[in-house]
């Protein structure tokens, strides 16, 4: 995270987006000026991570490009809850697009930019991981194939939520769903289905790939803006938790999102041409069970001696996870201070 360098954060106050730190240290989410991309009046959930998702990206992106940018939606959650006909709560040019185009659209976009000598205004493409991972799989393997300068965005819920939960290809192993239910030798979903997104972006060896979670709003933005300085294809995979499909308390949404990343099940990292380049370490390891027990998506794995083999299958997941990408080896213990300089 070679963004984040402040220690303390101000508690106890409404002072959203640690308004009380200097310009230079505060977040977009703080200043008065803000885009507010996705405004008040949708319809998501109460606790929903993808209308939090989608709001940090957006400012971010719309800050980094002085206000010069068109985003591409894909059908699904983010797209219904937010364009309810009539009205939108979105304050910026945007389109939506059909489930499986939307990497598709978001090249026309650049590309009739492009025609029109507008290299001002950039492009952003977006969806859930239904509308990424899978329908739309192949258009975004082609935009990264050409390298088209376009970032797309991917908010991860893990299942396709708007229609009924069911599994997608970015499911976790183990996960109940409506079409993968907590039944049989083996409940919930399966292990090794389903597809790695930011793993085959890297595979692509396009500028740019990061993931990142709703927990870590500076760590977030600042992927946003490091993806809009440069051009091609671009990816951002960010986790959001969905209260209603994973089954969990509304206020526990950034936990949740904070759980994954220091469990190691969810590696949050950036890469520019194919090659890792930063990860945000692990400050404090937490056993995957704290993760699971706060989804009722995994009431299932406890209580029994067969779940209990299952949970320590998903704990050997996250130290695979935590051993490939080198989250506590490469902590550094100043990576949250100030430097000597700034604390005078």
């Amino acid at each position: 995270m070679p963004v984040q360098r402040v220690k303390f954060y101000q508690v106890g106050s409404f002072a959203a987006g640690n308004r009380l730190l200097a310009g230079d240290q505060q977040s977009v989410q703080s200043e008065p000026g803000r885009t507010n991309s996705l405004n008040c009046g949708h319809r998501a959930c109460q606790g929903c991570g993808e209308a939090l998702g989608a709001r940090y990206a957006l400012d971010a992106a719309m800050r980094a490009t002085n206000r010069q940018l068109i985003a591409v939606n894909a059908t699904g959650c983010l797209e219904v809850f937010s364009t309810p006909y009539p009205e939108t709560s979105w304050q910026i040019p945007w389109i939506h697009s059909l489930f499986g185009n939307a990497p598709a659209v978001a090249t026309g976009v650049a590309a009739a930019l492009r025609a029109k000598g507008r290299r001002d205004v950039r492009v952003v493409g977006q969806g859930g991981d239904g509308g990424t991972v899978d329908i739309g799989f192949a258009c975004l393997s082609g935009m990264f194939e050409r390298n088209d300068d376009v970032l797309f965005i991917c908010y991860d819920n893990e299942a396709y939520m708007n229609t009924g939960v069911q599994r997608s290809g970015a499911t976790p192993p183990a996960a109940r769903t409506a079409t993968t239910p907590a039944v049989g030798p083996e409940p919930g979903n399966s292990f090794g289905q389903g597809k790695n997104a930011p793993l085959i972006a890297l595979a692509h060896q396009i500028p740019y790939v990061a993931t990142a979670t709703v927990a870590g709003l500076r760590d977030l933005e600042y992927k946003v803006q490091r993806a809009m300085e440069l051009h091609g294809a671009r990816y951002l995979h960010i986790l959001v938790p969905c209260p209603l499909g994973w089954g969990s308390a509304p206020s526990d949404t950034i936990k949740i999102a904070r759980l994954a990343e220091q469990t190691g099940l969810f590696p949050v990292f950036e890469a520019v041409g194919g090659e890792v380049v930063s990860v945000s370490p692990i400050r404090r390891k937490a056993p995957v069970e704290d993760y699971l027990r706060l989804q009722s998506r995994y009431s299932h794995l406890f209580g029994t001696p067969a779940g209990a083999e299952v949970i320590a299958r998903l704990q050997q997941l996250a130290d695979a996870n935590i051993a490939r990408f080198g989250l506590l080896e490469s902590r550094r213990d100043d990576a949250y201070a100030l430097s000597a300089e700034e604390a005078q």
